[in-house]
């Protein structure tokens, strides 16, 4: 859900800066169809507020599989700078979560100050929750992590990576810059 802050600010900024969304259409992104099968491969593994898979058997080949497709857009669209960039966040989280046997560490206390106080039971109860593992000493590359928050008063908030930060960032460059149209963006 964190994602979605970066795309709403990102409109947000795009229409400050005097942007459309249709402008996006000028800067030619390929194969765009792999990333929703990408969400779709992840929400059927890991459903929105679920812990429960949908699909039981594979789970942590199959959300190594939705970054290795995510990987393959970034390089096939590497000639637009937010995408590599987003890229990059991609890449750390594809990593902590390739050392961690699929799942994404996530700390309890920060899951907490994001208000997700279910999740992180769940976590100390049975040490998994969806897609994230309780972060703990057997977890590796914790600082790559889920263990940044957005405070509980703001809306959908919780817990999230460094890599998330910068696809977050990306999107909001992605959109702020894309939407207006001129010949740097192309």
């Amino acid at each position: 859900m964190f994602f979605l802050w970066g795309v709403v600010l990102g409109v947000l900024v795009g229409f400050v800066r005097g942007g459309k969304i249709a402008h996006l259409d000028y800067l030619d992104i390929r194969y765009l169809w792999l990333v929703p099968v990408s969400l779709i491969i992840q929400l059927l593994i890991f459903p929105l507020f679920s812990p429960e898979p949908l699909v039981s058997f594979g789970t942590e080949y199959f959300h190594l599989l939705s970054y290795l497709i995510l990987a393959g857009f970034v390089v096939l669209n590497w000639r637009v700078w937010q995408i590599p960039f987003m890229g990059a966040g991609m890449g750390l989280n594809l990593l902590v979560i390739a050392f961690n046997g699929g799942y994404m560490p996530a700390s309890v206390a920060s899951l907490r100050k994001a208000g997700e106080n279910e999740v992180a039971n769940s976590l100390l109860a049975e040490g998994t929750y969806g897609n994230v593992i309780n972060m703990n000493g057997s977890t590796v590359l914790d600082f790559f992590g889920d263990w940044l928050y957005l405070p509980r008063v703001i809306p959908l908030s919780n817990a999230f990576s460094l890599g998330d930060l910068l696809i977050v960032i990306g999107l909001v460059f992605f959109f702020g810059m894309g939407m207006v149209r001129n010949r740097q963006n192309t």
